[in-house]
């Protein structure tokens, strides 16, 4: 595959281009994004489905840009698709051709069930793992699929898009006629009982990210947000009932006003005949990353390999120059993890979040030297995106930014509380990052330590000059209760 890659998705309400790096065989980063509100079928709908010359003009421009941008970050491979704006229109080829002769693009249409199979694949190798259904709400269709031990089955796609519905039914105040229609589309989805539902599209992230100022969400991250049915529910019930004056006070973003209220109302009803799903998940990906993922992974059947994270290999790649020190930083981390946790009845399911801080720890001396722990922290805050929780990021974030000698701060955990661990907990791994941090502030080409703990006292021996080593040990703030002891 290309190195530098680019995806157009043009869907019924936007146009987006997004261009993805390679940093090394299945590493990759997000290089440049950009949008285009077009609104393909603007006016289709009460016109037979035929697009109109104004809509087709303004989708035409955008595409334009698009390759100039392309063109300008050295893109090799362009893959572009469209969805049910383009599939449903009578007059689709004449668009197709105009693109096709005008720019030399290739449009691919892509039907129902592999817009929905593509925005799945994207949900399963890029958001933490967990059996659930898929929900992307576009302005022609909503496609659905469910992801069930890491595969994508089920796909489904109906004749339910936000501005579909809007020039159908809510133009013409007809909010009854556009729920019965909505039901009647939903009685097609298959009955499988899953207790999380994932959110794709712009509809649902828009709700998603309005719900995340009201109750102001202390982390300023969409991409796998969770919160509870019972909360979209009692959001999207106030946006029904708004006018546009009280839409801004709940955050709707303005160019949202006119479909808001359509996605929200086919959420609402799935989520009443789907009273099973009791847990949301934002996704920050769909068709475009699926595309790109389908590209990347087509001899790995659209899988990651086993314990693969694209977004620890970008970090890696990107800002580790001594990967010695990286992996030594997590191998001594695990070892004294096993060795303190069940004496302090440390939750074990930390030890994955330590493991990777350790190894991601050093990645800000890359930017500066000086406050590295600060840029540490700001870069896996940030970078660490894909197949993680918030608590994760949250928590690897954390033990990087207060590494080498202070605990977290009391402000920092309050700050944060409600996606990070408690005090003492935080307190633990963070003194596990720093120890391992001094330990190897002599930077020895192998690792000699030997570890044994009794009576809360960690023994540490090596036959290497660890001076600095022992130096560095005594700066660090300790926990209540632990010790060290060279042998």
């Amino acid at each position: 595959m290309a190195k530098i890659t680019a995806v157009i998705d043009i869907g019924s309400n936007s146009a987006r281009m997004v261009i993805y790096e390679k940093t090394s065989r299945f590493a990759f980063h997000l290089v440049h994004e950009v949008k285009s509100r077009v609104r393909l079928p603007e006016n289709a709908y009460k016109n037979g489905g035929n697009l109109q010359p104004q809509a087709m003009q303004r989708t035409y421009d955008a595409l334009e840009n698009f390759l100039n941008i392309a063109s300008s970050h050295k893109v090799r491979k362009i893959l572009c698709v469209a969805t049910s704006a383009l599939r449903d229109a009578p007059n689709k080829n004449e668009f197709l051709a105009k693109v096709r002769n005008g720019l030399g693009l290739n449009i691919k249409v892509i039907d129902g069930e592999k817009e929905a199979s593509y925005g799945a694949i994207a949900c399963s190798n890029l958001l933490p793992k967990a059996d659930a259904m898929t929900i992307d709400i576009g302005g022609g269709s909503t496609e659905f699929s469910y992801i069930l031990e890491g595969k994508v089955t089920n796909t489904l796609s109906l004749e339910l898009g936000t501005v579909r519905l809007k020039e159908l039914y809510f133009d013409k105040d007809d909010i009854e006629g556009a729920r019965e229609y909505i039901n009647q589309e939903l009685d097609k989805l298959k009955n499988i009982e899953i207790e999380n539902l994932i959110g794709i599209g712009g509809s649902f992230r828009a709700l998603a990210n309005a719900i995340m100022k009201e109750i102001k969400y202390p982390l300023n991250k969409l991409h796998a947000f969770e919160f509870s049915a019972k909360t979209m529910l009692s959001f999207i019930e106030k946006v029904m009932s708004a006018n546009e004056k009280r839409l801004k006070a709940l955050h709707i973003k303005a160019d949202r006003y006119d479909v808001i209220k359509p996605g929200s109302l086919i959420i609402l009803e799935l989520l009443k005949r789907k009273s099973d799903i009791k847990n949301l998940i934002t996704s920050g990906v769909g068709v475009r990353e699926g595309v790109y993922l389908s590209d990347l992974l087509r001899h790995q059947k659209e899988i990651f390999p086993a314990n693969f994270n694209p977004s620890v290999r970008y970090l890696l790649d990107s800002y580790i120059t001594d990967t010695n020190h990286s992996n030594q930083l997590a191998k001594i981390a695990k070892t004294i993890f096993e060795l303190l946790a069940p004496a302090y009845k440390i939750d074990p399911q930390y030890k994955k979040e330590l493991v990777i801080a350790a190894k991601l720890s050093p990645i800000g001396s890359a930017l500066h030297n000086y406050s590295s722990n600060q840029h540490s922290y700001y870069l896996i805050q940030t970078a660490l995106e894909y197949g993680f929780t918030h608590k994760e990021i949250m928590l690897i974030a954390t033990l990087t930014k207060f590494a080498k000698r202070r605990a977290p701060s009391c402000e920092h955990i309050d700050e944060y509380k409600n996606i990070l661990p408690n005090e003492e907990v935080a307190e633990f791994l963070s003194f596990i990052i720093s120890l391992c941090a001094a330990l190897l502030t002599h930077r020895p080409r192998n690792l000699d330590y030997k570890f044994s703990f009794e009576d809360k006292c960690l023994h540490v021996s090596s036959s290497d000059n660890i001076y600095l080593a022992k130096e560095s040990i005594r700066k660090l703030q300790f926990p209540d209760g632990i010790r060290v002891e060279f042998l």
